[in-house]
């Protein structure tokens, strides 16, 4: 995913100088084509998250595009000050980045591990969380970005990740996109790498027969479009690589509290996780998952 996201902004970047990047001393062997290309709209600020949040408000101040990048936890939890008077409370179109989004980087520990990210920004009411489930969405997701003027998160997994969308339609903030064509009631509601996490509970017999959609762009912007959606479903399982609290499953469940009839279940990560270190592989099976 973080190489369709450079790759998007350099041929972006090529018809837009307006476009910059900051990097918080990170992202190498990743940065480097776009810091060649456009070594003046490149910036390392250093492992200075607070000053490059505030750097990249100040540039947006003055008309530019900008995308501050840096593993999941330090672009937020670091400078989540920053964020919430610096960009957000004046609307300034800069889009957070975060690479290794859940437990991608499990091994580095608790430090590294983005399990409560999607908490911090949808707390802000400006800010739009943009979370691709593959790279065709972190494309459709890009487009989405150069189109809006307003403050972003957009939260990647790592690298690696196989296609496995087909729609190449234009991504609009809340909607749901259909995956698989069981054509049923029941369905499996996925964001990020919960996409991933949905298809293998679909090996189960009892799920199998469960339509999976993804919901790539959301945030408190589009609670009243989820409503309208949910009244076609029986049961809606959320799936994300996040804790509940605060989360996409959260979320999905404030917005549909008006819907009497539909069953909710949730995916998520269990709260023991915290602390824990290993592989992602190790750290997901401590999602807590519906009955089987």
């Amino acid at each position: 995913m973080r190489n369709k996201f450079i790759n998007c902004l350099i041929s972006r970047a090529k018809k837009d100088e307006s476009i910059i990047l900051i990097t918080g001393d990170l992202g190498y062997n990743l940065v480097e084509p776009f810091q060649n290309e456009f070594p003046e709209r490149f910036i390392n600020a250093g492992i200075c998250e607070q000053n490059m949040a505030s750097m990249a408000a100040g540039m947006a101040s003055e008309g530019f595009k900008v995308f501050i990048y840096s593993i999941a936890n330090f672009p937020t939890f670091r400078c989540s000050e920053q964020i919430r008077n610096d960009i957000s409370s004046l609307n300034f179109d800069v889009t957070i980045v975060s690479v290794g989004g859940g437990v991608a980087y499990g091994n580095l520990g608790y430090s590294h591990h983005a399990i409560q990210d999607y908490g911090l920004m949808r707390l802000f009411p400006e800010m739009t969380i943009l979370s691709p489930g593959d790279p065709l969405e972190v494309d459709l997701c890009m487009n989405y970005i150069f189109k809006d003027k307003y403050p972003k998160y957009l939260r990647l997994h790592k690298a690696g990740e196989k296609t496995v969308t087909i729609n190449k339609e234009p991504l609009y903030g809340g909607i749901w996109r259909k995956l698989t064509n069981e054509n049923s009631n029941n369905i499996f509601l996925s964001t990020g790498n919960g996409l991933d996490i949905a298809i293998k509970m679909k090996n189960f017999d009892k799920y199998n027969n469960y339509d999976i959609y993804t919901c790539p762009i959301w945030g408190s912007k589009f609670i009243e479009s989820q409503l309208l959606q949910s009244k076609k479903f029986n049961k809606i399982i959320t799936v994300e690589d996040h804790l509940f609290a605060c989360g996409f499953g959260s979320w999905i469940q404030e917005s549909l509290y008006k819907n009497k009839l539909l069953e909710l279940d949730f995916i998520s990560l269990d709260e023991n996780i915290i602390g824990k270190v290993g592989c992602e592989d190790y750290l997901l099976n401590f999602l807590k998952k519906p009955n089987i």
